[in-house]
């Protein structure tokens, strides 16, 4: 299943440096966050997706992954999200018996609101780690409301090509999530579609408690003051009383 393109409906923007003599009221409008978190095994591409998203520009060798955190100001249709994506190391898988390790993940996917499941179609070992992974995080979040997408990447290496399509397919129907196969270095539109659609997804999530929480979220009027009402009053009352006719 393909996530709708929504490529005019995205923009990018640095996040400003908050300012603490912004005024009470304008912290009502500050963007809602949007966490995601691109895991998979290593050398599948996902620091070049991130950057691919980000930049537009796409770098083909990276230093080894220690987990970067990426942050924009984006616009999802209309709606600002201020967007923290977390780069996840390679050597953390969810079958790892290392506890540190599976520590680490577990933090990162407590963290996170969606999900970038990625593995290469030329590295078969990477597809089986994704099932692994996607069964970890219904385990933090068991109500199975956060958004995951599988992505099989490096679409552009049809001659290295170890895993299918449809096993991509199969897979992603398996787990009741969505699917994509991409070449991040050949196509950034298609990395952008990835991305965009998970965003929309988590603001979804953000959307259906918001009604819940808009009385705590809108300030409440504050309670008259009976001496600034009384001076009112007294002032209304005076502009009213004509002074008395001069005799002639």
């Amino acid at each position: 299943m393909r996530p709708p393109d929504m490529s005019g409906h995205f923009l990018l923007a640095p996040i400003p440096e908050s300012s603490c003599s912004s005024s009470t009221s304008s912290d009502y409008l500050l963007p809602r966050d949007v966490k995601l978190a691109v895991l998979g095994a290593g050398r599948v591409g996902k620091s070049a997706m991130i950057v691919r998203f980000l930049t537009k520009r796409f770098i083909g060798d990276y230093e080894p992954n220690t987990g970067k955190l990426y942050s924009r100001l984006v616009y999802v249709e209309g709606d600002q999200l201020s967007l923290q994506i977390q780069d996840t190391p390679g050597g953390i898988q969810a079958q790892d018996n290392l506890s540190h390790s599976v520590d680490l993940l577990s933090k990162c996917v407590q963290w996170a609101e969606g999900f970038l499941l990625v593995y290469s179609i030329t590295d078969f070992a990477s597809y089986q780690s994704i099932r692994p992974l996607y069964q970890h995080i219904r385990k933090v979040h068991p109500d199975a409301r956060a958004p995951v997408i599988i992505v099989g990447n490096k679409g552009d290496l049809l001659h290295a090509r170890q895993v299918q399509t449809e096993d991509g397919l199969q897979l992603a129907n398996e787990l009741g999530s969505l699917f994509l196969e991409i070449s991040t270095s050949e196509n950034c539109e298609d990395v952008c579609d990835v991305f965009q659609h998970l965003c929309k997804e988590v603001s979804k999530l953000h959307s259906l408690g918001g009604e819940r929480r808009r009385a705590s979220i809108i300030p409440r009027p504050r309670s008259p003051n009976m001496q600034d009402l009384k001076r009112r009053f007294k002032q209304a009352l005076s502009s009213k009383v004509k002074p008395p006719p001069t005799l002639g």
